[in-house]
Protein backbone atom coordinates (compact mmCIF):
# COMPACT_ATOMS: atom_id res chain seq x y z
CA UNK A 1 0.00 0.00 0.00
CA UNK A 2 0.81 3.61 -0.82
CA UNK A 3 0.59 6.66 1.18
CA UNK A 4 0.68 9.82 -0.36
CA UNK A 5 -1.34 11.77 2.67
CA UNK A 6 -3.48 13.36 -0.35
CA UNK A 7 -6.58 12.41 1.69
CA UNK A 8 -7.58 12.20 5.30
CA UNK A 9 -8.25 8.47 4.85
CA UNK A 10 -4.31 8.66 4.08
CA UNK A 11 -3.62 10.09 7.79
CA UNK A 12 -6.25 7.44 9.14
CA UNK A 13 -4.17 4.45 8.05
CA UNK A 14 -0.60 6.16 8.80
CA UNK A 15 -2.02 6.89 12.60
CA UNK A 16 -3.52 4.09 12.71
CA UNK A 17 -1.38 2.27 15.79
CA UNK A 18 -2.14 5.84 17.60
CA UNK A 19 -6.13 5.60 17.05
CA UNK A 20 -6.48 2.07 18.34
CA UNK A 21 -4.33 3.29 21.54
CA UNK A 22 -6.94 5.82 22.02
CA UNK A 23 -10.02 4.61 20.99
CA UNK A 24 -9.22 1.67 23.10
CA UNK A 25 -8.33 3.92 26.50
CA UNK A 26 -12.06 4.65 25.80
CA UNK A 27 -12.97 1.36 25.59
CA UNK A 28 -11.41 0.26 29.05
CA UNK A 29 -12.54 3.22 30.95
CA UNK A 30 -16.26 2.75 29.90
CA UNK A 31 -15.53 -1.16 31.05
CA UNK A 32 -14.70 -0.41 34.27
CA UNK A 33 -17.88 1.47 34.70
CA UNK A 34 -19.85 -1.13 33.05
CA UNK A 35 -18.58 -3.99 35.11
CA UNK A 36 -19.66 -2.13 38.37
CA UNK A 37 -15.31 -1.62 39.00
CA UNK A 38 -14.42 -1.88 42.70
CA UNK A 39 -11.30 -1.26 43.74
CA UNK A 40 -11.71 -4.11 46.36
CA UNK A 41 -11.99 -7.01 44.26
CA UNK A 42 -8.53 -8.11 42.74
CA UNK A 43 -10.19 -10.41 39.47
CA UNK A 44 -11.30 -7.49 38.13
CA UNK A 45 -8.90 -5.06 38.35
CA UNK A 46 -6.74 -7.37 36.45
CA UNK A 47 -8.92 -8.21 33.89
CA UNK A 48 -9.25 -4.48 33.32
CA UNK A 49 -5.22 -4.35 32.76
CA UNK A 50 -5.61 -8.17 30.80
CA UNK A 51 -8.18 -5.67 28.39
CA UNK A 52 -5.93 -3.01 28.04
CA UNK A 53 -2.79 -5.39 27.10
CA UNK A 54 -5.44 -6.73 24.00
CA UNK A 55 -5.66 -2.89 22.94
CA UNK A 56 -1.60 -3.24 22.95
CA UNK A 57 -1.28 -5.74 21.02
CA UNK A 58 -3.96 -4.43 18.65
CA UNK A 59 -1.74 -1.92 17.87
CA UNK A 60 1.43 -3.69 17.56
CA UNK A 61 -0.62 -5.55 14.77
CA UNK A 62 -1.14 -2.43 13.62
CA UNK A 63 2.32 -0.97 13.70
CA UNK A 64 3.33 -4.32 12.30
CA UNK A 65 1.69 -3.73 9.20
CA UNK A 66 2.54 -0.23 8.34
CA UNK A 67 6.45 -1.66 7.75
CA UNK A 68 4.72 -2.66 4.21
CA UNK A 69 3.79 0.10 3.32
CA UNK A 70 5.07 3.08 1.10
CA UNK A 71 4.80 6.74 1.78
CA UNK A 72 5.38 9.29 -0.89
CA UNK A 73 7.02 12.22 -0.11
CA UNK A 74 7.80 14.31 2.88
CA UNK A 75 4.92 16.69 2.94
CA UNK A 76 2.63 14.80 5.55
CA UNK A 77 2.84 15.58 8.87
CA UNK A 78 3.05 12.01 10.28
CA UNK A 79 6.42 10.30 8.90
CA UNK A 80 5.81 6.48 8.23
CA UNK A 81 9.66 5.37 8.01
CA UNK A 82 11.60 3.25 9.77
CA UNK A 83 11.90 5.22 12.69
CA UNK A 84 9.03 6.07 14.01
CA UNK A 85 7.72 2.38 13.67
CA UNK A 86 11.36 1.19 15.95
CA UNK A 87 10.02 3.92 18.33
CA UNK A 88 7.01 2.27 18.46
CA UNK A 89 7.85 -0.75 19.55
CA UNK A 90 10.19 0.46 22.40
CA UNK A 91 6.88 2.18 23.64
CA UNK A 92 4.11 -0.92 22.92
CA UNK A 93 7.15 -2.78 24.88
CA UNK A 94 7.27 -0.46 27.75
CA UNK A 95 3.41 -0.07 27.91
CA UNK A 96 3.32 -4.05 27.95
CA UNK A 97 6.00 -4.60 30.70
CA UNK A 98 4.71 -1.58 32.47
CA UNK A 99 1.16 -3.03 32.58
CA UNK A 100 2.52 -5.96 33.14
CA UNK A 101 4.02 -5.01 36.49
CA UNK A 102 1.26 -3.24 37.57
CA UNK A 103 -1.63 -5.78 38.01
CA UNK A 104 -0.94 -6.77 41.74
CA UNK A 105 0.14 -2.92 42.63
CA UNK A 106 -3.06 -1.57 41.41
CA UNK A 107 -5.28 -4.31 43.55
CA UNK A 108 -3.15 -4.15 46.48
CA UNK A 109 -3.11 0.09 46.45
CA UNK A 110 -6.87 -0.19 45.64
CA UNK A 111 -6.50 2.01 43.08
CA UNK A 112 -9.15 2.48 40.03
CA UNK A 113 -7.55 -0.22 37.37
CA UNK A 114 -9.76 1.57 34.04
CA UNK A 115 -8.62 5.08 34.67
CA UNK A 116 -4.96 3.41 35.88
CA UNK A 117 -4.95 1.64 32.29
CA UNK A 118 -6.49 4.08 30.17
CA UNK A 119 -3.91 7.00 31.36
CA UNK A 120 -1.17 4.61 30.43
CA UNK A 121 -2.49 3.71 26.61
CA UNK A 122 -3.28 7.71 26.14
CA UNK A 123 0.38 8.28 27.35
CA UNK A 124 1.68 5.70 24.79
CA UNK A 125 -0.34 7.43 22.36
CA UNK A 126 1.69 10.82 22.97
CA UNK A 127 4.51 9.43 22.69
CA UNK A 128 4.05 7.79 19.35
CA UNK A 129 2.45 11.28 17.92
CA UNK A 130 6.14 12.31 19.27
CA UNK A 131 7.93 9.91 17.48
CA UNK A 132 6.54 10.12 14.16
CA UNK A 133 6.05 14.17 14.53
CA UNK A 134 6.94 15.61 11.35
CA UNK A 135 5.74 18.80 12.13
CA UNK A 136 6.58 20.78 15.67
CA UNK A 137 3.31 21.68 16.34
CA UNK A 138 2.21 17.90 15.89
CA UNK A 139 5.65 17.47 18.35
CA UNK A 140 3.50 19.63 20.91
CA UNK A 141 0.65 17.89 20.85
CA UNK A 142 2.02 14.41 21.33
CA UNK A 143 4.37 16.00 24.41
CA UNK A 144 1.07 17.37 25.99
CA UNK A 145 -0.75 14.60 25.43
CA UNK A 146 1.94 12.05 26.44
CA UNK A 147 2.94 14.55 29.72
CA UNK A 148 -0.99 14.98 30.90
CA UNK A 149 -1.64 11.28 31.54
CA UNK A 150 1.79 10.58 33.21
CA UNK A 151 1.38 13.99 35.37
CA UNK A 152 -1.93 12.03 36.48
CA UNK A 153 -0.70 8.80 36.99
CA UNK A 154 2.31 9.79 39.14
CA UNK A 155 -0.14 11.55 41.53
CA UNK A 156 -3.05 8.46 41.18
CA UNK A 157 -2.30 7.17 44.64
CA UNK A 158 -4.91 9.85 46.28
CA UNK A 159 -3.90 7.83 49.91
CA UNK A 160 -0.41 8.79 49.55
CA UNK A 161 1.22 12.53 50.05
CA UNK A 162 4.37 11.39 48.61
CA UNK A 163 2.23 10.44 44.78
CA UNK A 164 0.40 13.51 45.31
CA UNK A 165 3.28 15.68 45.87
CA UNK A 166 5.32 13.81 42.79
CA UNK A 167 2.37 15.08 40.71
CA UNK A 168 1.94 18.32 42.09
CA UNK A 169 6.14 18.87 41.26
CA UNK A 170 6.02 17.22 37.74
CA UNK A 171 2.89 19.11 36.78
CA UNK A 172 4.63 22.42 37.54
CA UNK A 173 8.34 21.86 36.45
CA UNK A 174 6.77 19.87 33.24
CA UNK A 175 4.84 23.07 32.11
CA UNK A 176 7.32 25.02 33.03
CA UNK A 177 9.78 23.28 30.17
CA UNK A 178 6.65 23.16 28.03
CA UNK A 179 6.40 26.84 27.82
CA UNK A 180 10.47 26.70 26.87
CA UNK A 181 9.89 24.01 23.69
CA UNK A 182 6.71 26.47 23.00
CA UNK A 183 8.78 29.57 22.93
CA UNK A 184 11.16 27.74 20.73
CA UNK A 185 8.55 26.94 18.32
CA UNK A 186 7.68 30.11 17.92
CA UNK A 187 10.94 31.54 17.44
CA UNK A 188 11.82 28.60 14.77
CA UNK A 189 8.78 29.77 13.22
CA UNK A 190 9.64 33.28 12.81
CA UNK A 191 12.74 32.32 11.75
CA UNK A 192 12.13 29.95 8.77
CA UNK A 193 8.40 30.41 8.48
CA UNK A 194 7.37 26.86 9.14
CA UNK A 195 7.11 24.45 11.82
CA UNK A 196 7.69 21.31 9.19
CA UNK A 197 10.46 19.86 9.85
CA UNK A 198 12.02 19.18 6.57
CA UNK A 199 11.48 22.77 5.38
CA UNK A 200 12.76 24.16 8.50
CA UNK A 201 15.88 21.79 7.53
CA UNK A 202 15.87 23.36 3.54
CA UNK A 203 15.77 27.00 5.14
CA UNK A 204 18.40 26.29 7.90
CA UNK A 205 20.74 24.51 5.53
CA UNK A 206 20.56 27.22 2.49
CA UNK A 207 20.94 29.83 4.76
CA UNK A 208 17.73 31.84 4.29
CA UNK A 209 16.58 31.44 7.93
CA UNK A 210 16.94 34.30 10.49
CA UNK A 211 20.44 33.59 12.46
CA UNK A 212 19.89 34.75 15.63
CA UNK A 213 16.06 34.10 15.91
CA UNK A 214 16.55 30.63 14.93
CA UNK A 215 19.74 30.34 17.73
CA UNK A 216 17.50 31.30 20.11
CA UNK A 217 14.69 29.17 18.57
CA UNK A 218 17.11 25.91 19.24
CA UNK A 219 18.27 26.88 22.12
CA UNK A 220 14.98 27.46 24.07
CA UNK A 221 13.98 24.07 22.44
CA UNK A 222 17.02 22.47 23.51
CA UNK A 223 16.19 23.46 27.11
CA UNK A 224 12.62 22.10 27.03
CA UNK A 225 14.19 18.73 25.42
CA UNK A 226 16.74 18.98 28.49
CA UNK A 227 13.88 19.14 30.76
CA UNK A 228 11.64 16.04 29.39
CA UNK A 229 14.97 14.14 29.35
CA UNK A 230 16.10 14.79 32.92
CA UNK A 231 19.79 16.08 31.91
CA UNK A 232 22.00 17.46 34.35
CA UNK A 233 21.11 20.51 35.27
CA UNK A 234 17.27 20.58 34.08
CA UNK A 235 17.09 17.17 36.08
CA UNK A 236 16.00 18.45 39.31
CA UNK A 237 12.47 17.43 38.99
CA UNK A 238 13.16 13.75 38.18
CA UNK A 239 14.61 11.85 41.42
CA UNK A 240 11.81 13.47 43.95
CA UNK A 241 8.78 12.35 41.39
CA UNK A 242 10.55 8.81 40.54
CA UNK A 243 10.43 8.42 44.52
CA UNK A 244 7.18 9.75 44.88
CA UNK A 245 5.39 8.15 42.46
CA UNK A 246 3.17 4.55 42.01
CA UNK A 247 6.73 2.20 41.75
CA UNK A 248 5.00 0.82 38.77
CA UNK A 249 4.37 4.37 37.13
CA UNK A 250 8.20 5.37 38.05
CA UNK A 251 9.05 2.05 36.11
CA UNK A 252 7.10 3.08 32.87
CA UNK A 253 7.79 6.60 32.90
CA UNK A 254 11.49 6.18 33.24
CA UNK A 255 11.78 3.95 30.32
CA UNK A 256 8.74 5.27 27.97
CA UNK A 257 8.72 9.26 28.55
CA UNK A 258 12.26 9.42 27.80
CA UNK A 259 12.37 6.73 25.13
CA UNK A 260 9.96 9.29 23.07
CA UNK A 261 11.34 12.59 24.23
CA UNK A 262 14.67 10.87 22.78
CA UNK A 263 13.10 10.09 19.49
CA UNK A 264 11.99 13.75 19.73
CA UNK A 265 14.80 14.89 20.31
CA UNK A 266 17.02 12.76 17.81
CA UNK A 267 14.05 13.90 14.75
CA UNK A 268 14.01 17.48 15.36
CA UNK A 269 17.87 17.99 16.07
CA UNK A 270 19.45 16.08 13.68
CA UNK A 271 16.42 16.52 10.92
CA UNK A 272 15.56 20.20 10.94
CA UNK A 273 18.77 22.04 12.81
CA UNK A 274 21.51 19.73 10.97
CA UNK A 275 22.46 22.07 9.22
CA UNK A 276 23.07 24.50 12.56
CA UNK A 277 25.17 21.49 14.25
CA UNK A 278 28.12 24.08 14.48
CA UNK A 279 25.96 26.23 17.13
CA UNK A 280 24.50 23.76 19.20
CA UNK A 281 27.39 20.83 19.00
CA UNK A 282 29.41 22.66 22.10
CA UNK A 283 26.17 23.04 24.37
CA UNK A 284 25.42 19.28 23.76
CA UNK A 285 28.67 18.32 24.33
CA UNK A 286 28.56 19.85 27.73
CA UNK A 287 25.47 18.76 28.76
CA UNK A 288 26.35 15.17 27.59
CA UNK A 289 29.31 14.96 30.14
CA UNK A 290 27.85 16.88 33.19
CA UNK A 291 24.89 14.82 32.95
CA UNK A 292 26.98 11.77 32.71
CA UNK A 293 29.30 12.61 35.62
CA UNK A 294 27.07 14.55 37.76
CA UNK A 295 24.29 11.94 37.50
CA UNK A 296 26.66 8.94 38.35
CA UNK A 297 28.69 10.60 41.32
CA UNK A 298 25.33 11.85 42.87
CA UNK A 299 24.26 8.10 42.82
CA UNK A 300 27.23 6.83 44.31
CA UNK A 301 25.88 8.11 47.72
CA UNK A 302 21.59 7.15 47.43
CA UNK A 303 20.51 4.64 50.07
CA UNK A 304 17.12 4.66 48.75
CA UNK A 305 16.62 2.18 45.74
CA UNK A 306 14.35 4.17 43.62
CA UNK A 307 16.46 7.11 44.00
CA UNK A 308 19.71 5.66 42.69
CA UNK A 309 17.37 4.28 39.31
CA UNK A 310 16.44 7.89 38.87
CA UNK A 311 19.93 8.95 38.73
CA UNK A 312 20.53 5.94 37.02
CA UNK A 313 18.15 6.79 34.40
CA UNK A 314 19.27 10.55 34.11
CA UNK A 315 23.29 9.23 33.60
CA UNK A 316 21.80 7.04 30.65
CA UNK A 317 20.13 9.95 29.52
CA UNK A 318 23.67 11.26 29.49
CA UNK A 319 24.87 8.46 27.50
CA UNK A 320 21.69 9.01 24.62
CA UNK A 321 23.10 12.74 24.88
CA UNK A 322 26.21 11.15 23.33
CA UNK A 323 24.38 10.15 20.50
CA UNK A 324 22.97 13.67 19.58
CA UNK A 325 26.14 14.94 19.98
CA UNK A 326 27.88 12.82 17.54
CA UNK A 327 24.74 13.33 15.14
CA UNK A 328 25.79 10.51 12.65
CA UNK A 329 24.52 7.81 11.49
CA UNK A 330 25.85 5.31 13.71
CA UNK A 331 25.07 6.94 16.94
CA UNK A 332 21.18 7.78 15.39
CA UNK A 333 21.04 3.48 15.09
CA UNK A 334 23.03 2.79 18.15
CA UNK A 335 20.55 5.71 20.37
CA UNK A 336 17.39 3.70 18.63
CA UNK A 337 19.07 -0.19 20.09
CA UNK A 338 19.77 1.55 23.39
CA UNK A 339 16.55 2.85 24.01
CA UNK A 340 14.88 -0.75 23.47
CA UNK A 341 17.39 -2.31 25.56
CA UNK A 342 16.97 0.62 28.17
CA UNK A 343 13.46 -0.39 28.15
CA UNK A 344 13.49 -3.46 29.03
CA UNK A 345 16.27 -3.77 31.89
CA UNK A 346 15.19 -0.51 33.34
CA UNK A 347 11.49 -1.49 33.53
CA UNK A 348 12.71 -4.89 34.99
CA UNK A 349 14.80 -3.82 37.64
CA UNK A 350 11.85 -2.10 38.85
CA UNK A 351 9.68 -5.28 38.87
CA UNK A 352 11.74 -6.17 41.11
CA UNK A 353 11.95 -3.46 43.65
CA UNK A 354 7.88 -3.85 43.06
CA UNK A 355 8.28 -7.32 44.20
CA UNK A 356 10.33 -6.50 47.14
CA UNK A 357 7.80 -3.92 48.37
CA UNK A 358 5.36 -5.78 48.94
CA UNK A 359 3.66 -4.23 45.75
CA UNK A 360 3.38 -1.02 47.78
CA UNK A 361 5.68 1.59 48.88
CA UNK A 362 7.80 0.33 51.85
CA UNK A 363 11.14 -1.67 52.04
CA UNK A 364 12.49 0.46 49.55
CA UNK A 365 15.77 1.15 51.33
CA UNK A 366 19.63 -0.41 50.62
CA UNK A 367 19.18 -2.45 53.97
CA UNK A 368 15.64 -4.17 52.91
CA UNK A 369 17.23 -6.18 50.40
CA UNK A 370 19.92 -7.51 53.15
CA UNK A 371 19.15 -11.86 52.77
CA UNK A 372 17.33 -11.39 49.54
CA UNK A 373 19.81 -13.33 47.98
CA UNK A 374 19.67 -16.49 50.34
CA UNK A 375 15.23 -16.41 50.87
CA UNK A 376 14.97 -15.66 47.23
CA UNK A 377 17.67 -16.56 45.52
CA UNK A 378 15.68 -16.47 41.80
CA UNK A 379 14.79 -12.84 42.06
CA UNK A 380 17.68 -11.72 43.86
CA UNK A 381 19.68 -13.29 40.62
CA UNK A 382 17.10 -11.62 38.31
CA UNK A 383 17.78 -8.35 39.78
CA UNK A 384 21.95 -9.13 39.93
CA UNK A 385 21.52 -9.35 36.17
CA UNK A 386 19.50 -6.21 35.46
CA UNK A 387 21.94 -4.27 37.47
CA UNK A 388 24.57 -5.46 35.69
CA UNK A 389 22.73 -5.16 32.16
CA UNK A 390 22.32 -1.86 32.99
CA UNK A 391 26.13 -1.51 34.33
CA UNK A 392 27.18 -2.72 30.92
CA UNK A 393 28.71 -5.52 31.88
CA UNK A 394 29.83 -7.89 29.13
CA UNK A 395 27.29 -10.76 28.20
CA UNK A 396 24.67 -8.38 28.44
CA UNK A 397 21.91 -6.25 26.52
CA UNK A 398 23.20 -2.96 28.17
CA UNK A 399 26.87 -3.84 27.53
CA UNK A 400 26.07 -4.30 23.65
CA UNK A 401 24.01 -0.98 23.80
CA UNK A 402 27.03 0.97 25.20
CA UNK A 403 29.59 -0.19 22.73
CA UNK A 404 27.43 0.66 19.95
CA UNK A 405 26.98 4.66 21.37
CA UNK A 406 30.45 4.39 22.16
CA UNK A 407 31.63 2.93 18.58
CA UNK A 408 29.27 6.04 17.17
CA UNK A 409 31.20 7.88 19.14
CA UNK A 410 34.52 7.56 18.32
CA UNK A 411 33.37 7.66 14.45
CA UNK A 412 32.63 11.45 15.09
CA UNK A 413 35.89 11.83 16.56
CA UNK A 414 34.31 12.63 19.80
CA UNK A 415 37.27 11.28 21.72
CA UNK A 416 36.96 12.86 25.19
CA UNK A 417 33.20 12.63 25.28
CA UNK A 418 34.09 8.63 24.26
CA UNK A 419 36.76 8.36 27.53
CA UNK A 420 33.95 10.47 29.76
CA UNK A 421 31.28 7.84 28.65
CA UNK A 422 33.97 5.34 29.66
CA UNK A 423 34.67 6.41 33.07
CA UNK A 424 31.09 7.39 33.93
CA UNK A 425 30.21 3.59 33.29
CA UNK A 426 33.09 2.34 35.61
CA UNK A 427 31.95 4.42 38.14
CA UNK A 428 28.36 3.46 37.97
CA UNK A 429 29.45 0.14 38.78
CA UNK A 430 29.93 0.90 41.83
CA UNK A 431 26.39 2.19 43.43
CA UNK A 432 24.74 -1.07 40.73
CA UNK A 433 27.19 -3.83 42.57
CA UNK A 434 26.84 -2.20 45.64
CA UNK A 435 23.03 -2.97 45.88
CA UNK A 436 24.20 -6.19 44.59
CA UNK A 437 26.54 -6.99 47.98
CA UNK A 438 23.36 -5.89 49.82
CA UNK A 439 21.45 -8.72 48.26
CA UNK A 440 23.88 -11.17 48.18
CA UNK A 441 26.35 -10.84 50.89
CA UNK A 442 24.53 -8.98 54.35
CA UNK A 443 21.81 -10.69 56.39
CA UNK A 444 19.03 -8.46 57.77
CA UNK A 445 19.68 -5.95 60.21
CA UNK A 446 17.55 -7.21 62.66
CA UNK A 447 18.35 -10.64 62.32
CA UNK A 448 15.37 -11.66 60.81
CA UNK A 449 14.32 -13.00 57.15
CA UNK A 450 12.84 -10.90 54.43
CA UNK A 451 9.12 -10.29 54.12
CA UNK A 452 7.82 -13.04 51.72
CA UNK A 453 7.57 -11.92 48.17
CA UNK A 454 4.47 -12.31 45.91
CA UNK A 455 4.78 -12.97 42.12
CA UNK A 456 1.70 -12.91 40.47
CA UNK A 457 1.43 -14.26 36.88
CA UNK A 458 1.91 -10.83 35.46
CA UNK A 459 5.03 -10.06 37.52
CA UNK A 460 6.13 -13.29 36.26
CA UNK A 461 5.74 -12.82 33.14
CA UNK A 462 7.30 -9.57 32.99
CA UNK A 463 10.38 -10.74 34.59
CA UNK A 464 10.99 -13.64 32.16
CA UNK A 465 10.17 -11.41 28.85
CA UNK A 466 12.77 -8.97 30.56
CA UNK A 467 15.61 -11.84 31.83
CA UNK A 468 15.36 -13.68 28.04
CA UNK A 469 15.62 -9.57 26.28
CA UNK A 470 18.71 -8.50 28.04
CA UNK A 471 20.70 -12.06 27.49
CA UNK A 472 19.03 -12.47 24.23
CA UNK A 473 20.54 -8.71 22.76
CA UNK A 474 23.89 -9.31 24.53
CA UNK A 475 24.60 -12.63 23.24
CA UNK A 476 22.93 -12.33 19.40
CA UNK A 477 22.49 -8.41 19.07
CA UNK A 478 22.57 -8.99 14.74
CA UNK A 479 18.91 -9.07 13.95
CA UNK A 480 17.60 -6.05 16.05
CA UNK A 481 20.87 -4.02 15.74
CA UNK A 482 20.75 -3.97 11.97
CA UNK A 483 16.99 -3.25 12.27
CA UNK A 484 17.60 -0.51 14.46
CA UNK A 485 20.32 0.65 11.98
CA UNK A 486 18.11 0.26 8.45
CA UNK A 487 15.43 1.95 11.04
CA UNK A 488 17.30 4.97 11.61
CA UNK A 489 18.06 5.56 8.14
CA UNK A 490 14.66 7.10 7.69
CA UNK A 491 16.35 10.33 9.60
CA UNK A 492 18.36 11.04 6.63
CA UNK A 493 21.61 12.02 8.97
CA UNK A 494 24.35 12.50 6.93
CA UNK A 495 27.53 11.57 7.81
CA UNK A 496 30.01 12.47 11.12
CA UNK A 497 29.11 16.00 11.38
CA UNK A 498 32.45 16.93 13.17
CA UNK A 499 33.19 17.66 9.61
CA UNK A 500 31.65 20.55 9.73
CA UNK A 501 33.70 22.07 12.68
CA UNK A 502 36.75 21.63 10.84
Amino acid sequence: MVIDFSSNLDYVRALLPEIILCVWGMVVLMAGVWRGESSEEGPRAEGLGWLALVGVAFAAVANGWLHGVREVGTDGMIAVDGFRLFSNWIFLTAALLGMLVSFAYVYRQRLQAGEYYALMLFSVAGMMFMAGARNLIVVFLGLEVMSIAVYALSAFNRRDRRSAEAGLKYFILGAFSTGFFLYGIALTYGATGSTHLPTIALAVSNGTAHGALLLFGVALMGVGFAFKVSAVPFHMWAPDVYEGAPSPVTAFMSAGVKAAAFAAFFRVFLVSFQGAYESWYGVMWWLSATTMVGANLIALVQTNVKRMLAYSSIAHGGYLLVAITAANQASAGAALFYLLVYTVMNISAFAVVIAVSNHGEERLEFEDYAGLGRNQPGLALLLTLFLLSLAGFPGTGGFMAKFQLLLGAMDAQLWVLSVILVLSTVVSYAYYLRLAWYTWMRDPADGGSPLPVYLPIGMRLALVVGAAVVIWLGLFPGSVLDLARASAAGLGVAGPMVEILH
